[in-house]
C-alpha cells in the first residue's frame, strides 16, 4: 500500500492521521509547508501512526528550505529494511537509538546535515547498505569518520562536502570491506592516497569529480584489487610529478576501465605552483621521465655535500659526537634488551640552572636524599661530575647512569644553554627507551608566550604530565611525599 502526498500542500498533521494504514508500505510526503510562524517542522512518527506499520519499507519526506526535526518513538517494529530519503535545509533526530534507524538499509540525505546531537546520523544507521549524502559545504556536518563503522555499506556517495576540513579524513573509509561503489562528487579535497583506500578490497567502481585541483598518488589504487571501473569528471590536477603515473596507468591497465569526461586525457590541464597558469598535463608529464645523467649528477652532488657536512661537523660540532655515540649505544642496548636489568648509580639526574642551586640545596636535597628508607641518590653537576672530563661527556654519562632525569624548569633554566643541552639529551633517551624516565618540575609559572619559543619543551608539556612547585607552604609536605614515591620506584614502564 502506497500513500503519495507529494503533490499535496501539507500545513499540519493531526495525531494518528495515518493510524488506520496498518498495511502501509510507502509514505511519500513531498510538500510540507507548515505556517511561517513554525520555524522548525517537527514530525513525530509514533504520533502520526500510533503504531508505525510493520510493512513500512519506503519513506520520502521533503520540507524544502525549512529545517526539520524527526522523532520516531520506540514502539516501532519493522518487518524489513527501510529505504529512507529526506530533503530539507537541515535535519536533527531526537531519539538516536530508535529501532527505526537501525532498520534503515538505504539512506539518501539532501540537506546541509542530518545529525543526532552534534554527531552525524551515520553512527546510528548501523544496518545501512547504501548511503548518499548531498550537502552544501556545511561546517556543521560533524565528523564523517563514523562512516567507517558502517561495515555493511556497499554504496557510498558524498556530494558537496568539505572533505579537506574533516579531521579524520584518512580513516573515513577504513573497515568498509564490503563497499563496492564509491562516488565523491564536487567534494573539496587536496589529495587522494592509499591511506584512504587501504580496506576497500571489494571496491569495483570509483567515481571522482573533485571540486578543485587535486594530487592523486599512485598508492591510491594499490589496495583496490577488485576495481573494474574508474571514472573522472571535471578533473584538474596540480603540475606535480606525483600525478604523472596516472597517464601511463590509464593507458596500460587492462583490468580497469578508465573513463575521463570533460576534459579527456589529451585535454587534461594542470595548475602550476603559482596557482594561476595552466599547462597541458600530458606535455608536462614528459618532464618527469627518468634521466640517467641527471641521477648520476644528483648522486655525485649529494655525496660531495655529505662529505663536506661530515668534515664541518667534526670541526664545529665535535663536542656533540660523544652524546650521539651514547644515544646510539642506548638504542642498541634497548633493542637487544641488554638494559632490562641494568644497575643505575643514581636514582635521578637533576637538571637545573646554577642560579637555582640555592633551592636545590635548601629544598630538594633535604627532602629527597634524607628521606627514607630507601634513601635516594641524586646526581648533581656541582657535586658528582667527574673532574677533568669534558662537560658534554659528563652530562651524557650522568643521564645514562641515572634511572630518571628531573628537570627543574624556571626562567633561569630556559635562558641556560647547558640546561637546554641536558633537556635535549634527556629527550633523546626518552625517545629511544620509551619509558617513564623524564620528570618536569616547574619552580615558577612560565608564561605561554615564553614557553612557546622553546619548541622541544613546549611539545613535552603538551604530551606529558608535569609537576608545579606549590606556593602554599602547607602543601609542600604532600608534594615531597608524592615526588619521593615516584623517584624511589624501580619501575619506569
Amino acid at each position: 500500500m502506497v500513500l503519495d502526498l507529494q503533490e499535496n500542500r501539507i500545513i499540519h498533521i493531526e495525531p494518528e492521521s495515518f493510524g488506520h494504514l496498518i498495511n502501509l508500505s510507502s509514505l511519500l510526503l513531498g510538500d510540507l509547508n507548515f505556517p511561517p510562524d513554525v520555524p522548525l517542522i517537527r514530525l513525530h512518527f509514533s504520533d502520526m501512526f500510533g503504531i508505525i506499520p510493520y510493512n513500512l519499507s519506503n519513506v520520502f519526506i521533503s520540507s524544502g528550505l525549512r529545517p526539520m526535526q524527526l522523532v520516531f518513538g520506540n514502539n516501532a517494529t519493522l518487518g524489513q529494511g527501510l529505504n529512507f530519503h529526506i530533503k530539507s535545509k537541515y535535519v536533527t533526530v531526537e531519539d538516536c537509538n530508535s529501532s527505526v534507524l537501525t532498520s534503515v538499509v538505504t539512506l539518501k540525505i539532501n540537506a546541509a546535515y542530518m545529525n543526532c546531537g552534534n554527531e552525524f546520523i551515520g553512527k546510528y544507521v548501523t544496518s545501512v547498505v547504501s548511503l548518499e549524502l548531498e550537502s552544501v559545504f556545511s561546517d556543521n556536518i560533524g565528523d564523517l569518520a563514523v562512516i567507517n563503522q558502517l561495515v555493511h555499506l556497499q554504496t557510498l556517495k558524498l556530494e558537496n562536502i568539505e572533505l579537506a576540513k574533516q579531521p579524520n579524513l584518512d580513516i573515513m573509509f577504513h573497515n568498509l570491506t564490503k563497499l563496492q561503489t564509491l562516488m565523491l562528487t564536487n567534494c573539496r579535497m587536496f589529495f587522494l592516497d592509499g591511506s584512504l583506500t587501504k580496506d576497500l578490497k571489494a571496491l569495483k567502481a570509483l567515481l571522482l569529480m573533485p571540486k578543485d585541483n587535486i594530487n592523486i598518488l599512485q598508492n591510491l589504487v594499490e589496495h583496490l584489487t577488485s576495481l573494474k571501473y574508474l571514472e573522472f569528471r571535471d578533473l584538474g590536477l596540480y603540475c606535480n610529478c606525483d600525478n604523472v603515473w596516472l597517464v601511463s596507468w590509464a593507458k596500460d591497465n587492462r583490468k580497469v576501465q578508465v573513463s575521463m569526461f570533460s576534459p579527456s586525457m589529451k585535454e587534461l590541464q594542470c595548475l602550476t605552483d603559482n596557482g594561476i597558469d595552466h599547462l597541458n598535463f600530458v606535455d608536462y608529464s614528459k618532464n618527469c621521465s627518468f634521466d640517467v645523467e641527471f641521477v648520476f649528477f644528483a648522486s655525485t652532488s649529494a655525496f660531495l655535500c655529505i662529505f663536506i657536512i661530515v668534515v664541518l661537523s667534526f670541526k664545529f660540532a665535535g663536542q656533540y659526537i660523544a652524546p650521539v655515540y651514547h644515544i646510539a649505544s642506548g638504542w642498541f642496548r634497548e633493542a637487544l634488551h641488554v638494559n632490562s636489568k641494568h644497575q643505575y648509580r643514581y636514582n635521578v639526574f637533576v637538571s637545573y640552572s646554577s642560579k637555582d642551586e640555592h633551592w636545590v640545596i635548601e629544598e630538594l636535597l633535604p627532602n629527597l636524599e634524607r628521606r627514607g628508607p630507601p634513601f635516594l641518590r641524586l646526581c648533581l653537576h656541582s657535586r658528582d661530575f667527574q673532574l677533568g672530563q669534558d662537560i658534554v661527556e659528563n652530562i651524557t654519562d650522568s643521564i645514562y647512569a641515572s634511572r630518571r632525569t628531573l628537570c627543574l624548569i624556571s626562567r633561569n633554566y630556559l635562558s641556560s644553554n647547558w640546561c637546554s643541552l641536558e633537556m635535549q639529551l634527556a629527550t633523546y633517551r626518552l625517545q629511544v627507551e620509551h619509558k617513564d624516565i623524564l620528570i618536569m618540575l616547574f619552580l615558577e609559572v612560565i608564561p605561554s608566550r615564553l614557553l612557546s619559543s622553546h619548541h622541544r619543551l613546549a611539545r613535552l608539556v603538551k604530551k606529558r604530565t608535569y609537576l608545579n612547585w606549590p606556593q602554599d607552604p602547607e602543601m609542600h609536605e604532600a608534594f615531597w611525599d608524592r615526588l619521593w614515591c615516584k623517584l624511589s620506584s624501580n619501575t619506569t614502564n
